[in-house]
């Protein structure tokens, strides 16, 4: 189970995935050394649905500003991440701890 949460970190919850879930897709951070087959078992194993596709997108790192720094450049850069939209079987849901999230 620990290794399941290391390859599945947490759900998007966005605006835009929220309004994927008419269309039974859901948005995940993952690890970026995951294949789609690995995080295909993990969502089925950690969630109890039945995954039908998997779509990632390697998330590439921006440069924020905090201006909280006290130096000439407060240019900070955020770190690289992976998204994956997992597109389930018709009537299945995902609900983290018993509340669904993902719809309103």
């Amino acid at each position: 189970m620990l290794e399941l949460r290391r390859i599945v970190r947490r759900p998007l919850v966005t605006e835009k995935s929220v309004s994927a879930t008419a269309h039974a897709q859901y948005a995940f951070e993952v690890d970026k050394r995951a294949s789609k087959h690995t995080i295909k078992d993990a969502i089925q194993r950690l969630f109890k649905v039945t995954v039908l596709r998997v779509n990632t997108v390697n998330v590439p790192p921006k440069t924020g500003r905090n201006m909280r720094r006290p130096t000439r450049k407060p240019v900070e850069l955020r770190s690289a991440w992976k998204k994956a939209i997992v597109t389930l079987k018709a009537g299945d849901k995902i609900e983290l701890g018993g509340v669904n999230y993902f719809e309103s």
